[in-house]
């Protein structure tokens, strides 16, 4: 996955012939910067040993495609402070959004510097769940932010954006809700997922890379 990811993204950046897709007029002035981060292995960040009090009200993610502002859910108080030391450490900085899921599952995950889909901070041991959903229909709805995980408390870097309403397993901590750039990240999918096919051709996929390449340029605690 990590040889396969690096590819996909290092023929994004050398092809300026991407496809244009319509979108509604709400998303029409939504213009995304060429992108120039790349794969990297961060710097590291202490691990928080407690939850942090008062806990922040908001992050804010810069990307080349806009601004994305999340409020914080104070139930997930070992999670935001976790994230917290990240963004306050500038983990996040530079690095790629690696995974659009377009096919039953509508979320972009990010937080991940080394572009690998396995990336976590180095020396932590994963954290716990938190504020899990009910096991229903629907139990991440468009505008949840929530942690990726392998497994139960295996909580570290990644996180995911959803962007239109979406079914999983009660099994992801949801720590915050998008308060602004839900039109973004729907401009962002409506670009489609991509992935390299056996013959090294990009080809379209419901779970990929990004065909816009999304960029955290750098994140704010607030």
């Amino acid at each position: 996955m990590k040889k396969k990811l690096s590819a996909v993204f290092a023929a994004l950046l050398v092809s300026s012939a991407l496809v244009v897709i319509s979108t509604p007029a709400s998303e029409a002035a939504i213009k995304c910067e060429q992108a120039t981060a790349k794969a990297h292995t961060p710097g590291k960040v202490a691990q928080p040993t407690k939850a942090a009090k008062p806990l922040p009200k908001k992050f804010t993610f810069n990307t080349n495609c806009g601004v994305i502002e999340v409020s914080l859910n104070q139930k997930a108080p070992i999670t935001i402070t976790s994230l917290a030391a990240l963004i306050k450490g500038k983990y996040y900085d530079n690095s790629l959004c690696h995974r659009l899921t377009t096919q039953g599952l509508y979320v972009l995950q990010c937080g991940d510097p080394t572009l690998t889909g396995a990336g976590n901070p180095t020396g932590w041991k994963g954290y716990k769940d938190e504020n899990l959903p009910k096991n229903a229909n629907n139990n991440y709805p468009a505008g949840t932010v929530a942690m990726a995980n392998s497994g139960p408390g295996t909580n570290g870097s990644q996180v995911f954006f959803v962007y239109e309403n979406t079914t999983l397993g009660p099994n992801y901590t949801i720590w915050g809700k998008i308060t602004k750039g839900l039109d973004i990240v729907r401009f962002i999918a409506k670009q489609g997922a991509i992935t390299q096919d056996a013959t090294g051709k990009i080809v379209y996929t419901g779970d990929g890379f990004t065909a816009q390449p999304v960029q955290i340029k750098s994140a704010k605690v607030s």
